[in-house]
């Protein structure tokens, strides 16, 4: 197997222009091929609460020995944030959650994990590739060709999620694997950035942004921030360097 460098990884977040208070949180983690981004929902000590939470879970997975290894650890900190959160709502008597995105990185692969509406993205020989599929009402229907892709901007009930972690029985995440390759750049945001900018928008800065994962985030929330930041945004980027691609594609 491929030995992967992860090169550069960085990640920003901001509260933004309207709202409050920033129930987004973060983790990156090189030393542990573990990176994520969440999003809470509940308001003041919920969804800040819920995302703190993933957060500082995920980072206890510790050394993994394959990507399986890694993958099952992950999910097995998901499943006990999911029981946490649920019993934290329990306590507060109000609905908390939280919208997951994931990668993680060993020996040369990659696994893709969400739950929501936070995406992943790749950036890989000068395109622009969406990884994730949003788990909403909106796309169920839109996948159902129930609504017309015209109208889905203005659909009223566009943000309502359908999976997110503490919310019901059980977490369920689709996930999606594949080989890296050199120079490969992930972007993992929650929806305040896919809210101001489309596809197009994100490829035009990431074709821009230059080798400076930190600097990428920043122009990134930047110019979400100009175009009025309605909630909050983070954005996490990862890049791979060069390494072995004997037997890749």
């Amino acid at each position: 197997m491929p030995d992967a460098e992860i090169l550069d990884a960085a990640f920003a977040t901001d509260t933004g222009r309207v709202r409050t208070q920033n129930e987004d949180a973060a983790l990156s983690r090189p030393d542990l091929g573990v990176f994520l981004v969440a999003d809470g929902m509940g308001g003041h000590r919920a969804g800040d609460w819920a995302s703190e939470r993933i957060v500082a879970l995920a980072a206890t997975v510790g050394p993994a020995t394959s990507l399986d290894d890694l993958q099952a650890r992950f999910a097995d900190r998901m499943d006990q944030a999911h029981a946490d959160v649920r019993d934290h709502a329990d306590r507060l008597d109000a609905t908390v959650g939280a919208t997951l995105v994931a990668l993680l990185i060993s020996d040369g692969t990659y696994a893709l994990g969400w739950a929501g509406d936070s995406r992943a993205y790749l950036w890989r020989g000068g395109a622009l590739h969406g990884m994730t599929r949003d788990h909403t009402e909106l796309q169920d229907l839109l996948d159902a060709g129930r609504l017309p892709p015209e109208a889905a901007a203005t659909w009223p009930r566009r943000n309502v999620i359908t999976r997110a972690v503490g919310v019901g029985e059980a977490l369920r995440c689709d996930w999606v694997r594949g080989d890296l390759l050199s120079d490969d750049l992930f972007l993992l945001c929650s929806d305040g950035l896919t809210e101001h900018m489309d596809d197009a928008d994100i490829a035009d800065m990431l074709a821009a942004g230059g080798d400076d994962a930190a600097a990428t985030c920043r122009a990134l929330v930047a110019q979400v921030l100009d175009r009025g930041a309605r909630d909050n945004v983070t954005v996490l980027v990862v890049r791979t360097g060069s390494y072995w691609t004997a037997g890749l594609p």
